[in-house]
């Protein structure tokens, strides 16, 4: 980003997508496990590219007073894109292909399969890529529209300077832990659900209710970006850490529709954590924004880290009790509520 600029590096990031998306048609094509894990890690370094730009961008283009409720607004369409989207991707592929898979099939007939899957993964993914090169060519048009300031000095040894400061540090800590429990709420929810002491739901029913905890999350990013106009961030971000942990402690100590609905209410108010936590975060760091931005996209990996851990708690004490490490999570972020309260002081580019 600071090599080609935001707009410039935004369009990059969405052109790797859209070749992540091609590779899908030769790994479809090869039936090779593979190659549709190649496809996916394009797609996914390009992905990370988009966000990291898109963060400091969203920041830039609007007063700093209101950093926080832009990134919040801007999220909603994040949270709209991971509620819509699996319920659209599951009808375009595995409505198509989900069927015959599961009957034991050889010979031409096996072969007639594979040529059917991979024609509906051809379609999806192409389709998908076109929509991706025509929004890359679209940003490409406005690359000039946005007035940047580059550092004098970067590369990772002096980005890693950014956690001298205290504040950066510990939101890059809790941007770990928020994604870390978001996922391994998400993650356990459907199961959770199933259990006798819970809701006692099928498998299909608790799958489709998953949709409420992610819903909820868009519906309150739209209303917590207006409430972000009014209140301090760090102190609504600190009010909600702290209902998450009323939730948290309701669902664990009760059973039934209760115990259920706590659980799918924390949604609503994880909505306003990623981008809250990273605007505080990098609040003051002005044209070093994308060396944090990048930062705090690797700490990130709290998503992979952490259900991992909640798992395997539950695993040898219970779903119920397995609650206390998102809880952990959530008292850090209640914790950088409180110490981010008040605006950052700037600091001089490095």
């Amino acid at each position: 980003m600071n090599e080609v600029g935001y707009m410039r590096a935004a369009v990059i990031g969405l052109l790797l997508m859209a070749g992540g998306c091609l590779l899908f048609i030769p790994a479809g094509l090869a039936a090779l496990f593979a190659l549709f894990l190649v496809a996916l890690f394009v797609l996914a370094v390009g992905i990370t590219v988009v966000q990291v730009v898109a963060n400091p961008l969203i920041s830039m283009l609007g007063s700093p007073r209101t950093a926080h409720s832009r990134l919040t607004f801007a999220q909603a369409f994040n949270a709209l894109g991971t509620t819509i989207f699996p319920y659209i991707g599951s009808r375009l592929i595995l409505r198509s292909i989900g069927g015959p898979e599961r009957q034991p099939l050889a010979g031409p007939s096996l072969a007639a399969f594979r040529v059917h899957e991979t024609q509906v993964i051809s379609r999806t993914y192409l389709g998908l890529a076109v929509a991706l090169v025509v929004l890359a060519w679209l940003v490409w048009r406005r690359r000039q529209q946005v007035h940047e300031s580059r550092v004098a000095e970067s590369g990772l040894r002096q980005a890693l300077t950014l956690l001298h400061r205290a504040r950066f540090t510990y939101g890059a800590v809790c941007i770990f832990l928020y994604v870390g429990a978001e996922v391994a709420i998400g993650s356990m929810l459907a199961l959770y659900l199933m259990q006798k002491n819970v809701m006692a739901m099928p498998q299909q029913t608790a799958g489709e209710l998953v949709s409420f905890y992610w819903g909820g999350a868009m519906v309150g990013r739209f209303i917590s970006a207006q409430l972000l106009r009014v209140f301090s961030p760090g102190k609504v971000l600190a009010s909600a850490a702290a209902v998450i942990l009323v939730l948290l402690a309701v669902s664990s100590h009760s059973v039934g529709l209760i115990s259920g609905a706590s659980l799918l209410a924390v949604g609503l108010f994880n909505s306003l954590m990623f981008p809250t936590i990273f605007s505080l975060a990098c609040e003051g760091l002005g044209p070093r924004a994308a060396e944090a931005s990048g930062i705090i996209c690797v700490a990130i990996v709290g998503g992979a880290i952490v259900p991992l851990l909640s798992g395997h708690v539950a695993d040898l004490v219970g779903w119920k009790t397995a609650l206390v490490i998102p809880a952990i999570c959530y008292a850090g972020i209640l914790g950088f509520g409180i110490f981010a309260r008040r605006p950052a002081s700037d600091i001089s580019p490095g």
